[in-house]
């Protein structure tokens, strides 16, 4: 069985990105690069901040559409309080 991972990034403006992949380490490098996604091209990856492990592709999007469906106080805090790097 493949691992799913949900996934949410901060970007350089503050704002948080939310998304799912099976492979955490590619995605992460290519959010880096400005191919991960037009979002974070635009915004400008800075870190990962939370990671969640689900097992199957249907759990983490219903876990990801829920997350997207969140105010961003409330990401906030389920990732912790948010400290931009400079």
């Amino acid at each position: 069985m493949k691992k799913w991972y949900l996934y949410i990034v901060e970007c350089k403006d503050g704002s948080l990105y939310t998304g799912i992949t099976t492979d955490l380490k590619r995605r992460m490098a290519e959010h880096k690069e400005g191919l991960g996604c037009k979002y974070t091209a635009a915004k400008g990856f800075l870190r990962l901040r939370h990671k969640e492990v689900l097992k199957s592709r249907s759990a983490a999007a219903k876990r990801e559409a829920e997350i997207k469906n969140w105010p961003k106080a409330k990401k906030k805090k389920l990732i912790g309080s948010l400290r931009l790097a400079v």
